[in-house]
């Protein structure tokens, strides 16, 4: 029987098997924060242990970064502490470190694909469940608690039980201004939050083979909301032109021979999965939430269900809808263009042709925050700062900012955000807070109009 990517990549880095028992697998990459690391390194500490291999972790300042005036020493004193923490911690350890103001600074999900240091056939870990980001380029990537940081740290393995095996398949034409983004979205409202639970992901079909990297991130970063483990797209000659000469990658002829075994990676013809989803590409369109998690979705110009169970009409009391409501023409305050969802170059792009030769409306505050320091070079260098400016909205500096509110970047108590993030949970961009996901061209139409506009009427440029 053939394997899937997931089984080929899984099997190559299985160090032992315990009896009728879970795994050892090696890690190639352990990426760390400020926020999930202190602790697992306190434990080395007790413990007197040294970290295995250094050179095989890679650090980034990113959840508790101010958004505004980096070069000023930070304000809120347990984000200045964890900071200072993750320095002390990498120069004791001898662990690269990105931190504020390094020109590799960013996202942990947005910075380490841009150097080239995700590459195809790879395991990849994080205290961080967006992790799944990585898994668009054929790697097996997830996040991981304190505790499984720390054991990284002492060994460069965990113990594991082998995950079941998902795939979604999406064939078929997207219709105009359907992005990556609505695709996921689409996906979870149908199948739910728990579908991927104990599965890891492979998305297959025309569909995510035609999207470019970015868009394959995005897919793979909300693998999470549907609850599988992780999510994985085969690599291919886009995944390839992608990490060809970046920093990290492999150079000349030991990229050519990365190469070679990176095209055995797609799962086999004959290979089975324990459970599979097939959509329809014409079935997709624009997508909002209208609720507290990413399954309750809907196409941008449909309605609210009628009726639901506990957690349904809990979520619309919360965001003050009703069963039946549309949500075009709901006025907005808060606009957020960012996360690790949807802050590489490619979203700026869409967003700022849109809102070219435009103005937001005067009462929406519309944050943009790219995703690192090399995309914040990249909107100054392709003219993209001058086109958002001049349309008003405010350009911050990089980090993970309103997505989860760690910072200053919070969203108001009873406001509404139309947001680029991966998660509407209550309370999430900031105490009482309303939260409505959504792709950067609803978000970039919807601070432009004030309200939620139904952007399938939009002429194709």
């Amino acid at each position: 029987m053939g394997k899937t990517l997931f089984d080929k990549v899984w099997d190559a880095h299985v160090v032992d098997t315990v009896d009728n028992g879970p795994q050892i697998l090696y890690i190639d990459k352990h990426l760390i924060h400020e926020v999930t690391s202190p602790q697992a390194f306190n434990e080395l500490e007790e413990r007197g242990i040294v970290v295995a291999r250094p050179d095989q972790i890679v650090a980034t300042a990113d959840h508790n970064t101010p958004t505004q005036d980096q070069h000023l020493p930070i304000r809120d004193e347990m984000s200045r502490k964890q900071l200072q923490q993750l320095t002390n911690n990498c120069e004791k350890h001898g662990i690269t470190l990105y931190g504020l103001g390094h020109k590799y600074n960013g996202i942990v999900h947005v910075m380490a694909p841009e150097l080239g240091i995700t590459q195809p056939g790879m395991t990849m870990v994080c205290g961080d469940s967006h992790t799944s980001t990585h898994g668009a380029f054929g790697t097996i990537a997830f996040g991981i608690g304190t505790s499984q940081v720390g054991q990284v740290f002492a060994s460069q393995s965990l113990l594991l039980n082998k995950p079941k095996s998902l795939r979604v398949s999406v064939n078929g034409t997207l219709a105009p201004h359907v992005s990556p983004k609505d695709v996921i979205l689409y996906i979870i409202s149908k199948i739910g939050t728990n579908a991927g639970t104990g599965y890891f992901c492979e998305y297959a079909g025309n569909v995510f083979e035609e999207m470019s990297m970015e868009g394959r991130m995005t897919v793979c970063n909300m693998s999470i909301e549907m609850g599988a483990r992780g999510g994985m797209i085969a690599p291919d000659q886009t995944t390839f032109d992608y990490v060809e000469g970046r920093k990290f990658a492999p150079q000349g002829d030991a990229f050519a021979k990365a190469v070679s075994y990176w095209k055995t990676l797609p799962t086999d013809q004959d290979a089975t999965f324990d459970k599979e989803y097939q959509f329809d590409a014409e079935d997709i369109a624009p997508m909002l939430t209208y609720g507290t998690n990413p399954g309750m979705g809907i196409k941008i110009n449909g309605a609210i269900p009628e009726k639901g169970d506990m957690t349904f009409e809990k979520a619309l009391e919360y965001m003050n809808f009703k069963g039946g409501d549309q949500l075009l023409d709901t006025p907005i305050n808060y606009v957020f263009l960012g996360s690790c969802t949807n802050s590489r170059i490619e979203d700026f792009r869409i967003a700022a042709a849109y809102v070219r030769g435009k103005h937001k409306a005067a009462n929406v505050n519309a944050w943009l925050v790219p995703g690192s320091q090399q995309v914040a070079k990249q909107l100054e260098e392709e003219g993209l700062k001058e086109v958002f400016e001049e349309a008003g909205f405010a350009l911050r500096q990089p980090g993970c900012s309103a997505c989860l509110a760690m910072n200053d970047d919070k969203i108001p108590a009873g406001e509404y955000c139309v947001s680029t993030s991966n998660r509407n949970f209550e309370g999430r961009q900031g105490q009482g807070a309303r939260t409505i996901l959504a792709s950067p061209l609803v978000a970039a139409a919807t601070a432009i109009a004030g309200k939620i506009v139904d952007v399938t009427k939009e002429a194709v440029a």
